[in-house]
């Protein structure tokens, strides 16, 4: 019996010293999002895993229902990856993660931020494709990827995207043709421009991926 209570004890000694994360998904899928990025400025030192939600923290705004609906990281200088936990924030609508250092992949998660209004990722270290996913970023105006180390050709599944205002991917590593369906008919040239594309599509005379 002495024994056994050591040990409760003991749990509760360890217990005492681990931090609670957050019980709110999103609070939980930031906290996930800051042990990916290095963060020489320590912008990110305000995000508390032990709080009830991440609506106190810097760079993150809340609406009234306390559920998180813009993220500020622009500018901030941290770099690292993106996963699969931001598409765990359901009523996002700005995404600001532009000029830092963030590599790897675009995760594909992020197509399921359905409230999504502007997603700014340009200046950045993204390589890959874009994601087809963001096709069903139905609400989304700006999207912004220029300024990255993307490939392949752009989605023609972003041509049903009948919101969208602004597209940029200029100065990444992008191929084939430029879509003319949608909203991609009033995109200016210069939102392509320095890529591997090959002009505006000419739909059924050659594949959309040409040149890739």
């Amino acid at each position: 019996m002495a024994s056994l209570s050591f040990s409760f004890f003991l749990l509760s000694i360890l217990l005492s010293f681990s931090p609670i994360l957050c019980t709110n998904s999103e609070g939980n899928a930031l906290h996930v999002l800051r042990t990916k990025l290095s963060d020489p400025k320590n912008v990110l030192q305000s995000w508390d895993p032990t709080l009830v939600n991440p609506c106190t923290w810097f760079h993150v705004t809340c609406d009234s229902s306390n559920h998180v609906i813009r993220l500020d990281l622009g500018n901030s200088n941290v770099s690292g990856t993106l996963g699969s936990e931001l598409g765990e924030l359901k009523h996002l609508k700005y995404l600001e993660l532009y000029w830092n250092n963030i590599e790897g992949k675009i995760p594909k998660e992020l197509g399921n931020l359905k409230n999504l209004v502007s997603m700014d990722l340009y200046g950045n270290k993204f390589e890959g494709e874009i994601p087809k996913s963001f096709s069903k970023l139905k609400s989304l105006r700006f999207l912004r990827l220029n300024n990255n180390r993307l490939s392949g050709p752009i989605p023609r599944e972003l041509t049903k995207l009948s919101n969208l205002k602004v597209f940029n991917v200029s100065h990444n590593n992008l191929c084939g043709t430029i879509p003319v369906d949608g909203p991609f008919a009033s995109f200016p040239s210069n939102s392509f421009e320095n890529n591997r594309l090959n002009g505006p599509e000419l739909q059924g005379l050659v594949a959309y991926d040409f040149g890739c």
